[in-house]
């Protein structure tokens, strides 16, 4: 696609010709050029299907919005039921659908990515919006992770029970009982994400979830903020940088459209990034930095303990042992407040981990290596998956001090780490990307940027309904094997 004569280089992406020699075939140079109007019609395309799947989703009870066969008043559809509650909702065709939206989605995003040097700030920043102000109105989509929080929420607010020793099922007659999805269930979540949802109305569960919605889509915009500033500290093109993050049809739908707290864990280990990536000042303002960024990371601890991965690799990206020392001594002043507030909140107990990585999801790395082997994913495999883990982050950080010149691209370490600790998870989600989708987006390594377009390919194509209606058809089942036994038993007895 031609663009503009001005900046044609910039949208142009190149094949890498073979070296000419003796028994080589040298190919010729192919450039692909994507000016400003082909990106602008696939930012338009985006905002058009997000509009498509939230007119349906609110239109009324659906295969795209869980549970709400069973139940979906009207304060969960949301304001746009008025306008599109006459839509059909057949349901074999929205599961199709939604999975031809998705595919056309990526597509778009692939267009946006060849052609975002010649995009205006203006025109991504206002698709961004448009997306975000749009699924503010839907319902969630395709997972019911919003009412789970709103659950062990009112669990411990308004029925004065700890969600980490009790489950939502120990108040049947709550009326979230209907739109929670674990009932047996204690709570995964960190303290600090589950003492601060104590504040909602309570009282009021519709009021509770439109301000969890909303705080939830402020958080993803806050992210993208900090994201776009870390850019700027970088060095970086932050309309590439957000591009690549913001874009991508699984943050839009899975992420954002789900509405999940993993923003809140964002938010915080992004701004970590952001004060240790800042312009150098005065002495006293590096002080303050390190310990800045060493105690705002122990807040994104504090709401998912994932986020403790980050911290070697921050400890990596500077240059002195006295700095390191700072960063360890703000991450030890910051976890000394939220240790308190768990123990007063919630005693001794602490987030219940233990029991969703025993789960297993039909196509998580684990369990499509364990299909390959004939085994499916065994906690044998499970534990080698986390050897694993462990095993990349040494030689990462090794890598990283041994070659001192090259320790600015410790967010692509940081990056590689984090896309290890998915591939090794046995209970895989799509929106488990948007944990890699910054450093991807923030490092220096194209590697990395590929595995992460990579994975999102690899999600899609595994998670959208037209996949699962296919193995179905043909009587194919990932998990028919014992350990996809145990965990199908295991989920049905969290879930009942």
């Amino acid at each position: 696609m031609a663009g503009s004569s001005a900046g044609a280089a910039d949208g142009a992406v190149a094949l890498p010709a073979a070296s000419p020699g003796l028994g080589r075939l040298a190919l010729p140079r192919i450039r692909i050029v994507v000016g400003p109007l082909a990106g602008r019609i696939a930012l338009a395309s985006i905002v058009v299907a997000v509009l498509a799947v939230v007119a349906f989703a609110t239109a009324g009870p659906s295969v795209l919005v869980p549970r709400s066969d069973e139940v979906f008043p009207p304060w969960e559809a949301g304001p746009l039921h008025a306008l599109f509650g006459g839509l059909p909702h057949n349901q074999l065709t929205l599961a199709y659908g939604l999975s031809v939206l998705l595919l056309l989605m990526a597509v778009a995003y692939g267009v946006v990515l060849a052609a975002v040097r010649n995009l205006s700030t203006r025109a991504i920043v206002l698709s961004v919006l448009a997306i975000h102000g749009l699924l503010l109105l839907s319902p969630p989509l395709q997972l019911t992770d919003v009412f789970n929080y709103l659950g062990y929420a009112r669990l411990g607010a308004l029925h004065h029970l700890n969600p980490y020793t009790h489950v939502i099922g120990a108040e049947v007659h709550d009326p979230i009982f209907r739109f929670a999805t674990w009932h047996n269930l204690h709570s995964p979540y960190g303290p600090l994400f589950t003492a601060a949802t104590y504040v909602l109305p309570i009282g009021s569960l519709s009021v509770s979830y439109w301000l969890l919605k909303t705080v939830t889509v402020l958080g993803s915009l806050a992210f993208l903020a900090l994201l776009w500033r870390c850019a700027r500290n970088l060095g970086r093109d932050p309309r590439v940088v957000v591009a690549l993050v913001a874009l991508n049809p699984i943050y839009i739908i899975y992420a954002v459209g789900g509405f999940h707290n993993d923003f809140f864990m964002l938010v915080p280990s992004t701004a970590a990034i952001a004060l240790l990536t800042a312009p150098v000042g005065d002495g006293s303002s590096l002080r303050r930095r390190d310990l800045g960024a060493g105690a705002v990371l122990m807040l994104a601890v504090a709401v998912k303990f994932t986020a403790v991965l980050l911290l070697p690799f921050l400890l990596l990206a500077v240059d002195s042992g006295g700095r390191r020392l700072r960063i360890l001594a703000g991450a030890l002043l910051g976890a000394i407040p939220l240790a308190a507030l768990s123990l007063a909140v919630f005693g001794v107990s602490l987030p219940n981990l233990q029991d969703q990585s025993t789960l297993l999801t039909a196509f998580s790395i684990p369990n499509v290596v364990g299909l390959a082997l004939g085994v499916g994913g065994t906690p044998l495999l499970l534990r080698v998956a986390d050897v694993a883990v462990v095993l990349a982050v040494v030689l990462l950080l090794a890598g990283g001090l041994r070659n001192a010149d090259r320790r600015g691209d410790w967010i692509s370490r940081a990056g590689w780490a984090t896309l290890a600790l998915i591939a090794s998870l046995a209970w895989l989600m799509p929106w488990y990307l948007i944990w890699l989708a910054p450093l991807a987006a923030l490092g220096a390594s194209r590697g990395l940027r590929r595995a992460m377009i990579a994975l999102t390919a690899f999600l899609l194509l595994t998670f959208i309904p037209a996949t699962g209606i296919y193995l179905s058809d043909h009587g194919i089942d990932p998990m028919a094997t014992p350990a996809g036994h145990a965990s199908s038993v295991l989920q049905h007895k969290l879930s009942r």
